[in-house]
């Protein structure tokens, strides 16, 4: 098949029979996607937040931007399902267009594509309605839609970038933590036919103080959300910690001294931080904070801050249990008991489930499902990239996995649960990264 002119990795037009194949291929696995899972399963931070869409309130807990739009979609399919069905549909677009633009220059790529979308730690993910699922498959759309619609310039239409900026915005809204990691995505949008290292910094301090203005506007001018102080938690699980390093209660609150021996001892779990607040086996800790009306208050920040100067090895040692749990701890990974009765399994019954459980089951103890395999090759993908950065292929995989390792990296520091979803992102970035990196830099390419 001869070349077309087009970008300087020298792309070629797909044969009809590729796009054929492609297409049917996509459509296949939404539909499997769909048939399997459908209506998706309703995890715990889910269940709240539809259960604020029936009383009317919006809290900045879980991302309000999220339960607009769900109470927007619902009468789609009533529960879980319109959530389920919208985070499929992002998730299969973004592989499908990857795929589409990979079968221009290597089918055997574009079929492996599609096939490691549908490997475990990627495909099980879709069940969950977590904004985690529907958060990166917005960031992957972004930069797929940059990469796929590239010009002969390589350069997509503006129209193009301003609908991938408009995803990485949707992104961050629902997870405002990703904010180091946006400006980097951000770069390759901006300029997606070659990374520069000196523009993504000089774009990071402009696009985060855009997007914190943005979360502010619309979370709290355009939608009213409440505040509920979500970022004390890490103060709380921080404080928690030091007090068990450091054998000393770091809390602005009097303790009675069973409840500063609980404190010291075996409150702390570096897996999250929930055994201060609704896991046990210390409930007295935000029962009394919230009581006092100090979770919220600047007592706790001064309190924070002040742990952290006096004991700065306890806060590391705290710090370094819950990395190390993160990344190479057995962690929580798919829900498999129904939120509204947990004694109940969700998909009892179905034997497609069923065996994608076994599966499942029968990896959580490898690497698939270890936060650091993923992260290390995030990381390693944007090494190898760095080589062609000033190509279409290398941007695309220094954007994706570059944001991606910075994301990951940010919960070292601002992480109070050791979930896997964590790092859903790292996983579709490495799977998309590593595919599009693995394109020759010249010719036709293998078909």
């Amino acid at each position: 098949m001869a070349a077309v002119a087009g970008n300087s990795e020298g792309t070629t037009e797909p044969a009809q029979s590729s796009i054929l194949l492609i297409s049917a291929l996509t459509a296949a696995a939404f539909g499997l996607t769909v048939g399997v899972f459908y209506p998706g399963v309703m995890s715990e931070d889910a269940r709240y937040m539809y259960r604020d869409i029936a009383q009317g309130f919006l809290g900045d807990w879980q991302s309000p931007v999220m339960t607009v739009l769900w109470s927007i979609i619902d009468p789609v399919a009533p529960g879980a399902g319109s959530m389920f069905l919208l985070a499929v549909t992002v998730y299969w677009l973004a592989f499908g267009l990857l795929a589409f633009k990979l079968a221009q220059r290597s089918l055997r790529l574009a079929l492996a594509l599609l096939v490691l979308a549908l490997s475990p730690p990627a495909f099980l993910f879709l069940s969950m309605v977590w904004r985690d699922v529907l958060f990166a498959g917005a960031w992957l759309l972004a930069a797929a839609l940059c990469f796929a619609f590239a010009t002969k310039q390589d350069r997509p239409p503006r129209s193009i970038q301003a609908v991938a900026l408009a995803l990485l915005a949707f992104g961050f809204l629902l997870r405002p933590n990703a904010l180091p990691a946006a400006p980097v995505l951000a770069a390759y949008i901006a300029w997606p036919s070659q990374f520069s290292l000196k523009r993504a910094i000089a774009l990071f301090v402009p696009a985060a103080v855009g997007l914190l203005a943005l979360l502010y506007f619309v979370y709290y001018v355009a939608l009213g959300a409440q505040r509920q102080h979500i970022v004390q938690t890490i103060m709380v699980f921080d404080l928690g910690g030091i007090s068990h390093f450091a054998r000393e209660n770091q809390f602005p609150v009097s303790w009675t001294d069973s409840e500063t021996a609980l404190l010291t001892t075996t409150c702390y779990q570096p897996v999250d931080w929930t055994g201060y607040w609704n896991h046990g086996p210390c409930f007295f800790v935000m029962r009394r904070l919230e009581d006092e009306k100090l979770f919220g208050s600047r007592a706790m920040v001064e309190a924070w801050i002040r742990a952290m100067v006096s004991h700065p090895a306890a806060y590391l040692q705290h710090r370094a249990a819950f990395v190390w749990t993160f990344l190479a701890g057995a962690n929580s990974t798919l829900w498999t008991g129904d939120a509204e009765d947990a004694s109940k399994a969700v998909f009892a019954g179905n034997p497609a489930v069923a065996a994608l459980r076994a599966m499942h089951d029968a990896l959580r103890s490898t690497p698939l499902f270890l936060p650091g395999s993923w992260l290390l090759g995030c990381m390693a993908v944007t090494v190898l990239a760095w080589r062609r950065r000033k190509t279409p292929s290398g941007a695309f995989a220094m954007g994706v996995c570059g944001s991606a390792s910075v994301y990951v990296l940010s919960f070292l520091a601002v992480g109070v649960t050791a979930d896997f979803r964590y790092v859903y992102w790292a996983v579709l970035a490495s799977i998309a990264g590593a595919l599009v990196l693995a394109l020759r830099s010249g010719g036709a390419g293998a078909r």
